[in-house]
């Protein structure tokens, strides 16, 4: 847990976007003090592709937050997203010592549940409770004082590539960061958009970026299954640029400006003005035109997702049905679309339960950034997970060997 009045930072390094989001923790719940974004171009599907120009966007993006929190900002905690995560579930059983369940119990029953082949280029992420099991009785949140034998936790573990979550740490100490935590995007996302209800009922949250669609699956009030697929918003925009004959820049401000998702929405009347390609004077068409672009694409994505939810058998989980958020969840028509798709009510996950610059962060777009800081300051400095220290020292740590090494050849001839 973070101190009451202790500012906190969140850094969403996203594929069309980085931002920066400032929070002061109090009592009853996070205050966004400040918010800085940039346009990223230096990541493909959530992976850093080009060093120098992650690192720029990340510097304009914390000068910006900085500029309206009124602060020097030179820590903090990072999403991480891409192909490469992997997650499982696990469970580990341990004796109760004393016939009493305390707290080394359970860090004992955890490490086993964890004790599973990882490979040598992987690192954990994640390691979360689900449920614990005394002796035969399930569905316990807290057993600690609880008398019995047996502890058993049923644990959701989420794991990285080595290389990309430090190319991350790189690109933040490059743009004078050091990062206290790297946190799952929709696991972020989530804490920003979802209710304690939905999440107990059974919810599958949906945060659609530029590079991915990132999904993760509660029920029963704690996480069951978290997936990344590696297509989003970019292909939607590449549609339209294709679609419309018009530049990739221009396709995107379309997209934002006047794009739908479900074309039965749009007005027969309705037009819009397109940019051409080599000096061409721009054309008018009918919106429904772009609609009909964008609707297959985004429909085959929600199938995509659908599929995959319903492949890992979770899919009579979602009661409380599925909450769209990220970018491409700002455009008109999602939660329709999703519905028809579903076949469960669907609804856009804005940040919720926050204070301070609410309207600034009232959007889809803002809820991994946000959910960053919400979850920071509930779980980072205790959980367990991801080493960054440990990551430092496997990054710089050869560094320091071939120095050490070049000295002693120095020496001695």
């Amino acid at each position: 847990m973070v101190k009451d009045d202790e500012l906190i930072v969140g850094l969403d390094i996203g594929t069309t976007k980085i931002c920066v989001v400032v929070g002061r923790v109090s009592e009853e719940r996070v205050n966004i003090v400040g918010i800085g974004s940039h346009p990223s171009t230096g990541l493909r599907k959530g992976v850093v592709v080009n060093m120098d120009s992650t690192v720029n966007s990340i510097r304009k993006a914390v000068e910006e937050a900085e500029l309206m929190a009124g602060i020097k900002i030179d820590a903090c905690l990072a999403g991480i997203g891409g192909a490469h995560i992997k997650s499982f579930n696990s469970n580990g059983v341990v004796a109760i010592k004393d016939k009493e369940v305390k707290q080394d119990d359970i860090e004992r029953a955890i490490d086993a549940a964890k004790a599973v082949a990882i490979p040598a280029d992987r690192e954990l992420i994640h390691v979360i409770p689900q449920e614990f099991i005394v002796d035969d009785q399930d569905g316990i949140r807290d057993p600690v004082g609880i008398t019995g034998v047996r502890l058993e936790v049923k644990v959701h573990i989420v794991t990285g590539s080595i290389s990309s979550a430090q190319n991350i740490i790189k690109c933040c100490k490059l743009a004078g960061l050091s990062v206290d935590d790297i946190i799952l995007g929709q696991l972020a996302s989530s804490e920003a958009t979802l209710t304690p209800e939905e999440k107990e009922i059974g919810v599958a949250l949906v945060d659609m970026g530029g590079g991915t669609s990132d999904i993760a699956v509660f029920a029963n009030g704690s996480i069951k299954y978290t997936a990344i697929l590696p297509f989003g918003g970019n292909s939607i925009t590449n549609d339209i640029a294709i679609g419309l004959r018009t530049p990739i820049d221009d396709a995107e401000k379309i997209k934002k400006k006047y794009g739908c998702a479900f074309s039965n929405m749009v007005g027969a009347n309705e037009t819009i003005e397109v940019p051409s390609v080599g000096g061409r004077k721009p054309r008018t068409l009918q919106r429904k035109t772009l609609a009909d672009i964008i609707e297959p694409r985004v429909e085959e994505v929600a199938s995509l997702i659908y599929e995959e939810i319903k492949k890992s058998g979770m899919e009579k989980l979602l009661a409380s049905g599925v909450v769209i958020t990220g970018g491409c969840a700002n455009l008109e028509g999602i939660p329709e679309l999703s519905e028809s798709v579903f076949n469960l009510p669907s609804r856009r996950g804005n940040p919720i339960g926050v204070g301070g610059l609410v309207d600034v962060v009232n959007n889809p777009s803002y809820a991994t950034g946000v959910g960053l800081l919400v979850y920071g300051a509930r779980y980072a400095r205790g959980r367990r997970g991801f080493d960054v220290g440990r990551s430092m020292r496997r990054m710089f740590g050869n560094q320091k060997l071939l120095s050490n090494m070049g000295k002693w050849f120095k020496e001695i001839f």
